[in-house]
C-alpha cells in the first residue's frame, strides 16, 4: 500500500518528518522575486514562477534528508491557474527526486463531486482514449465529516492506484475542541469516533507494516490525545501538524509513534521554508538553511523515538 512506500522512505532516511511547502510570496528571497517580477511584472504569473523556483531549490537540498513534502493547495490556488501549474510542477519534481508527496487539500464532498476530487488529486482523468494524471500526489488530506459517502470514492482509488489519504481527526488549531472534543452519548469524543471510522475505512487495505491506506491528521499541540489515539488506532498512520511554529514540542510527539518508531510523520512548514530569515544568513543561502533546519528537526524528534 501507499503508506508502505512512505514508511520505507522513513526507515531509509531515519527521518519521520515531512516538509510543508506552503509558500507565501514574501517567504521567497528577494533576488528570486526580483528576477520574475522584472520579467513578468506584478502579476500572478510572476509570483507563481518565483514560488516554483523557490520550491525546486528547497527540494534539491532536502530530498536526501526528508522523505516527503506536503504542499498546501490553497497557497497555490491563490495565484490562479499559474499557481495550480506551480503546484503540479512541484509535485512532479519532488517525485522525480524520489520524495513521497502529500497534497494538503482537505477535500470533502459526496458522489460525483468527490469522485472528481479523487481523480484530480490521486487518480486519473480520461480525455477520449488518453488517460492522464492531473496532479499525481501519493496521498491527500480529506475531511471525513460527510461520512462514508465522502470517503468511498477515495478508497477505490487508494486500492487501484496505490494511494493514501489522511482524514482530519484531531486537528492542531486552538478551537478544534469546539466540535472535535464533544462527547457522544456513550462518552466517546467525536475525534475518537472519527478515528474509529478511519480504522474501519482502512480495514481491507492494511500493508506489510501494519498500517492501512487511511491515515489520520492528529495535531502535535495535543500530545495526550496523540498518545491516546495511537493506542486506539493501531492500523492508522498519523500525519502530525503543529510541531514548532504552532507550539508542539518534540518530546510530546513520541506517543504518536509505535514501538518501532513508526506510524507517524511530523510536519514542519514555515520553520523550514523561512529558516534563512531566522538564521539571518545571506538570502542566497536559503535552500542550505532549509536543509539545516530539516536536519535539526529530524534530530530533535528522533531522540525521543525508537526508529529502527
Amino acid at each position: 500500500m501507499s503508506f508502505d512506500r512512505l514508511i520505507e522512505k522513513i526507515i531509509e532516511l531515519k527521518n519521520p518528518t515531512v516538509v510543508g511547502l506552503d509558500p507565501k510570496l514574501e517567504y521567497v528571497p528577494e533576488f528570486i522575486r526580483r528576477r520574475y517580477l522584472v520579467e513578468d511584472g506584478l502579476t500572478l504569473k510572476a509570483a507563481a514562477k518565483a514560488i516554483y523556483d523557490f520550491n525546486q531549490a528547497i527540494i534539491d537540498e532536502i530530498c536526501d534528508v526528508v522523505p516527503a513534502i506536503k504542499p498546501q493547495a490553497a497557497y497555490y490556488e491563490m495565484y490562479g491557474h499559474y499557481g495550480i501549474r506551480a503546484l503540479e510542477k512541484t509535485i512532479r519534481y519532488a517525485k522525480l527526486k524520489g520524495m513521497f508527496v502529500i497534497t494538503d487539500g482537505k477535500r470533502n464532498d459526496i458522489g460525483a463531486t468527490m469522485e472528481a476530487y479523487t481523480n484530480a488529486h490521486l487518480g486519473t482523468t480520461a480525455v477520449g482514449d488518453s488517460v492522464s494524471e492531473a496532479f499525481g500526489a501519493d496521498a491527500l488530506t480529506v475531511n471525513g465529516y460527510l461520512g462514508t459517502d465522502g470517503i468511498s470514492p477515495l478508497l477505490k482509488v487508494c486500492k487501484e492506484k496505490d494511494k493514501g489519504i489522511y482524514v482530519l481527526v484531531k486537528t492542531s488549531n486552538p478551537s478544534s475542541g469546539e466540535l472535535q472534543d464533544l462527547k457522544l452519548e456513550d462518552g466517546t469524543p467525536i475525534y475518537a469516533k472519527m478515528g474509529d471510522l478511519c480504522e474501519m475505512w482502512g480495514a481491507d487495505t492494511i500493508g506489510k507494516y501494519g498500517y492501512s491506506a487511511v491515515g489520520a491528521v492528529v495535531g502535535a499541540t495535543y500530545p495526550e490525545m496523540l498518545t491516546e489515539l495511537r493506542k486506539r488506532l493501531p492500523h492508522t498512520m498519523f500525519l502530525v501538524p503543529g510541531y514548532g511554529a504552532q507550539g508542539g514540542g518534540a518530546e510530546g510527539l513520541k506517543g504518536g509513534f509505535d514501538e518501532n518508531g513508526l506510524g507517524a510523520i511530523v510536519n514542519s512548514s514555515r520553520a523550514v521554508m523561512c529558516a534563512y530569515q531566522k538564521e539571518g544568513c545571506d538570502e542566497r543561502d536559503f535552500a542550505k538553511a532549509a536543509r539545516r533546519e530539516a536536519i535539526r528537526m529530524r534530530d530533535d524528534i528522533t531522540q525521543y523515538i525508537n526508529l529502527k
